[in-house]
């Protein structure tokens, strides 16, 4: 089974739109949320990267450096994504060293978002939950992805009602 590492940024912590609390209700002990710290970036995290079974979900422009998920994970046990808006994601990218040294999983004929509730979304973004809906899929954990989608569908349609004022 693949194990997710969801670095998660403190706004997110709190907020009730963050799909990445759905990530962890699907795959419970193998989703792990760790809180990202700029000054102090989580021991376990950076023991297992020092241990090279780790990779990082991130957009990558560099092809020779992004790896099929189903490549990489023959010799990872742990996946990272940074749990964030895009604008904390390349933050926090940008300032921990640690990830930058990590291989890149590319998300290749990913399809566009469904997740509607953010504002300035990059072409191509997609929420944690669809990233793992994805990375899942392609590792062959073809029923822990159907359920993530449809807990995520469940959220979506929630999460509208919310904005729009509609009560079920």
């Amino acid at each position: 089974m693949l194990k997710i590492i969801l670095l998660t940024h403190s706004r997110e912590m709190d907020r009730a739109n963050n799909t990445g609390q759905l990530v962890k209700q699907v795959l419970g002990d193998n989703a792990r949320v760790v809180e990202w710290h700029r000054k102090q970036p989580d021991a376990e995290l950076l023991t297992a990267i020092e241990s090279g079974v780790v990779g990082l979900v991130f957009p990558s422009n560099e092809e020779n450096i992004s790896e099929k998920v189903s490549e990489i994970s023959k010799r990872i046990l742990y996946l990272v994504l940074i749990d964030a808006t895009w604008q904390e994601a390349r933050k926090m990218y940008n300032q921990s060293p640690y990830l930058k040294a990590l291989p890149k999983v590319s998300l290749i004929g990913t399809s566009k978002s469904i997740y509607p509730l953010r504002r300035n979304q990059i072409e191509g973004g997609l929420c944690t939950a669809e990233c793992v809906i994805h990375l899942l899929t392609e590792s062959e954990n073809v029923i822990e992805a159907q359920q993530l989608s449809q807990l995520l569908m469940t959220f979506i349609g929630s999460e509208a009602n919310v904005l729009t004022g509609n009560k079920r």
